[in-house]
């Protein structure tokens, strides 16, 4: 861990990463890529010291209530938070002014803070997105090896449903010759049902790679599968957009489970959901793209 001041907190769409860095070492994580221009070890977590200041300053000046965004980039809730409580004092921020969230996370640790959501949601909104991947936990072990498993996270589901908390899945990244199965994305599904999830975002089945994350995933698929490297070198070189020979059969599971279940599945309707504040209050509503 190592400590730096930030000049801003907030991006143009309202979304933010209190840190960066990651130690939840999941073998796929985009984050890892170059282009994000991360000059410290991955594991080794910047800390943005003043961004709490930094964001009360930003929704002090907000003339229009939002969203505010976070966990794209960096899991709000990775190990170093229960000792910083920078995401739990930026909660406390974001209830204190009105505004509305939408928070991502593969961690049973955000159920701390479960409290300051039910108030944010009690005024405005709150949006709980969680990334399922695998149904079966021994996979999940190997894939995201730090996180949550993937039943306490179906908890946290479950119990913001039980508090009237809306949820969004991520399924992705869905990886070739590993969790491509009628089975795994069934199983998920079933999750997702029994939770009444507001919205799955699958963007494809498959994965994306690129310089920085490739190479971390291929070395990860030696030591965890032996023998895969070289079946994704032949079957996919150097693409970026990587999908699995399966996808268009369980797109088609994925959307007609969704359509009968009431789930939505429209990658634009999801974000148009995710953006969109709802002041509980005054009956009105205000979006993202009308700031």
């Amino acid at each position: 861990m190592h400590e730096v001041k930030v000049k801003g907190i907030l991006s143009s769409k309202n979304g933010m990463n209190l840190y960066r860095g990651c130690s939840h070492g999941c073998i796929y994580c985009d984050s890892r890529s170059k282009c994000y221009q991360m000059h410290h070890d991955f594991e080794d977590i910047e800390v943005k010291i003043n961004a709490v200041e930094l964001l009360e300053d930003a929704l002090k000046r907000k003339r229009k209530k939002c969203m505010i965004g976070t966990g794209a980039m960096t899991d709000p809730y990775i190990p170093i938070e229960i000792q910083l409580q920078h995401t739990r004092s930026s909660l406390e921020l974001i209830d204190k002014y009105g505004f509305g969230v939408a928070i991502q996370t593969k961690s049973n640790r955000i159920l701390r803070d479960l409290d300051i959501l039910k108030s944010i949601n009690e005024k405005a909104k709150s949006v709980v997105q969680i990334t399922l991947t695998t149904f079966d936990e021994k996979l999940c072990s190997l894939i995201e090896p730090n996180v949550s498993t993937t039943k306490e996270r179906v908890e946290v589901l479950n119990i913001m449903r039980d508090n009237n908390i809306p949820t969004i899945v991520w399924l992705c990244p869905i990886l070739p010759f590993i969790n491509d199965t009628e089975e795994n994305i069934n199983g998920i599904l079933d999750y997702c049902e029994e939770a009444k999830v507001k919205g799955i975002i699958c963007f494809s089945m498959g994965l994306t790679l690129r310089e920085g994350n490739r190479e971390y995933f291929y070395n990860a698929l030696d030591k965890r599968f032996p023998g895969l490297k070289q079946q994704y070198i032949k079957s996919f070189g150097n693409v970026y957009d990587i999908k699995s020979k399966n996808n268009d059969k369980l797109m088609d599971l994925f959307q007609e489970r969704c359509k009968r279940s009431g789930i939505i599945y429209n990658i634009n309707e999801i974000f148009t959901y995710l953006y969109t504040f709802e002041n509980k209050d005054k009956s009105k509503q205000i979006s993202l793209f009308d700031l």
